[in-house]
């Protein structure tokens, strides 16, 4: 089983380093995705032996994510485990997620901050932790899932799940479209607990966004468009108003 590790960056000059040191204890083939990093994180990066894609300007995380797909879907290899490098994803993990692909009943495995309580673990900022639950909460009922973390981005998937779905969102509402055509799809999910890791409360999603009101919105936008355009490979919850679905969707 040959298994890619991919982690995407922009401007983690602080936390880079580290995180690549610890990965390599853990895994051979890695992937590194600059999203268009304009500090010291490409020469530092330089400094592994690690693969790169560099994106010329800022595309975005779910971008960065498509990019890492193909790759290992060209490089044939069989799971990829992708990763934050803000020092909030624990290299450690790693080999726990290895011995979740090894008994082969999941196409992804999914990380979970919140799956099991951590007395060790930080504190979540409320407004990102009340955003996580309400926006869970409706995939969950809308999709008939069980998820306890939609957002979590330290998961591992099976590449040929992974082709049989037409992913196309560049930023950070990926989660609502992944979600959709992964149920669509039948594909098999898995949850694993993951530490809960808070280094920066204030780290900013970029614009607009930064404003709570808005980023649920633009999430709800993107999940209720591919609730209807996939309707008929639903389940009967997963149904939308349709004044809802219009609404959402001239946003």
């Amino acid at each position: 089983m040959r298994c890619l590790v991919a982690i995407p960056v922009y401007n983690e000059q602080k936390y880079v380093a580290h995180v690549l040191e610890r990965v390599l204890g853990y895994a051979s083939d890695i992937l590194v995705i600059d999203d268009g990093s304009t500090d010291a994180t490409p020469s530092i990066v330089a400094g592994f032996p690690v693969e790169v894609i560099r994106h010329a300007t800022n595309r975005g995380y779910g971008r960065s994510l498509l990019d890492a797909f193909r790759w290992a879907a060209v490089d044939q290899f069989d799971w990829i485990i992708t990763m934050d490098c803000d020092d909030q994803h624990e290299p450690e993990a790693i080999p726990r997620f290895i011995q979740a692909i090894q008994r082969n009943d999941a196409d992804i495995i999914s990380g979970s901050r919140y799956l099991v309580t951590d007395e060790n673990g930080d504190s979540p900022p409320p407004q990102r932790r009340a955003i996580n639950l309400q926006i869970t909460d409706e995939l969950n009922e809308r999709l008939g899932l069980t998820l306890t973390d939609a957002f979590c981005g330290f998961k591992a998937y099976r590449v040929e799940s992974l082709r049989n779905l037409e992913l196309d969102v560049d930023g950070y509402a990926f989660p609502m479209q992944f979600w959709v055509q992964s149920v669509a799809a039948g594909l098999t999910i898995r949850e694993l607990p993951v530490r809960l890791i808070y280094n920066d409360a204030n780290r900013s999603f970029g614009g607009p966004l930064d404003d709570a009101g808005i980023r649920v919105d633009h999430y709800r936008s993107h999940l209720v468009r591919e609730l209807v355009r996939l309707e008929d490979k639903l389940p009967a919850s997963a149904l939308v108003d349709l004044e809802v679905a219009s609404a959402c969707c001239r946003r």
